[in-house]
């Protein structure tokens, strides 16, 4: 297969995004009928560690593809969505402490199910990462 042919299908990958969808549902109709809230304090953690977590996949990535001319395709498409999930839990916290939503706002509880499921689709992907490195398979 050549680098640039990528036709593979990441059955972790598909697995985390259907968990993730399913956490991101639950917390905004958690969120719409008022049974939890969203502290600013939690928003500042989950950036904290978008941030961070953004920062160490960059340096992962990095040193893989200068290792490896030839990725996987696992490799490729897991963290095309890894960072495409960190870059937008940061935007979504960024959101979220910039604009103050009433507890039970639509809008609100749908851009806070949003978060969380960029949030754990990064921490999900992460194992879907750990796994394409060891075995070297989708």
């Amino acid at each position: 297969m050549s680098t640039n042919d990528c036709s593979c299908r990441s059955t972790c990958t598909t697995a985390a995004l259907i968990i993730s969808i399913a956490v991101g549902i639950i917390t905004a109709f958690l969120r719409i009928t008022a049974a939890i809230t969203v502290t600013p304090a939690f928003l500042w953690v989950v950036f904290g560690i978008a941030v961070v977590y953004l920062a160490i996949v960059l340096l992962t990535a990095v040193s893989i593809n200068c290792c490896n001319n030839g990725l996987p395709c696992c490799l490729r498409t897991t963290l095309s969505v890894l960072l495409g999930a960190i870059l937008a839990t940061i935007l979504l916290a960024v959101v979220l402490l910039a604009v103050e939503f009433a507890a039970t706002s639509i809008v609100g509880a749908v851009i806070t199910g949003l978060l969380l499921l960029s949030f754990f689709l990064a921490l999900t992907e992460t194992a879907c990462l750990a796994r394409c490195i060891i075995t070297n398979r989708a």
